[in-house]
């Protein structure tokens, strides 16, 4: 091969490449996308830490915190009630019926010509400690009917005061439960007896 064929493939080589760097920069140019100023993807990374839950309030048994309620504070907090009940012996039906002697009684009983509610009547049974408890937390979520309109009353010591209280609106009144038995601790494994000294090396 001479020189004239030498240098027309080393020509078309050259004016192949100097083709595809001009095709390179012109698709580069169409083409170019902008740079991101911040990543386009969060990617969440662990810290190693354990996620911390939402606390749940432990519920305390009324029966507890009835060793501990106030009578005189109960009375306080019961002045609210008589917007819609008499709490004296005797006394008449208001919009709720009269409430001595209710701790104990029969739920939805006739009290003196009260119509309770269809809801209240169904529900049965007794007005025990820890059904007032229920009751007086939410009463419309707990008997759901019910035509009583009070919103109840959310902290445990207040209503373990009124039901002290309510309990001493009566002629015999409801003995108080005894306290709950405190939960029995695991039994602790018997200790080693401690090891013998070695024998002195003769």
């Amino acid at each position: 091969m001479n020189s004239f064929e030498l240098n027309k493939v080393l020509g078309a080589i050259l004016g192949t490449c100097l083709v595809l760097v001009a095709l390179n920069i012109g698709a580069n140019a169409l083409f170019a996308t902008p740079k991101l100023t911040k990543p386009g993807y969060v990617i969440a990374v662990s810290t190693g830490g354990a996620e911390k839950k939402p606390e749940v309030k432990k519920e305390v048994p009324i029966a507890e915190l009835l060793q501990h309620a106030n009578v005189d504070k109960g009375k306080n907090i019961a002045k609210q009630c008589q917007a819609c009940h008499t709490l004296e012996k005797g006394g008449p039906n208001r919009v709720g019926p009269n409430l001595y002697g209710i701790v104990g009684d029969e739920r939805g009983k006739d009290r003196g010509g009260f119509n309770f509610s269809a809801a209240m009547k169904a529900k049965g049974g007794k007005w025990t400690f820890d059904e007032l408890n229920k009751f007086l937390t939410n009463p419309r979520n707990y008997i759901q009917g019910t035509a009583m309109t009070f919103a109840g009353l959310s902290r445990d010591d207040q209503r373990a005061d009124v039901i002290a209280y309510l309990r001493t609106l009566s002629d015999n009144p409801v003995p108080l439960p005894p306290p709950p038995a405190a939960p029995a601790k695991p039994a602790e494994a018997p200790k080693a007896a401690p090891a013998a000294p070695a024998a002195p090396a003769k």
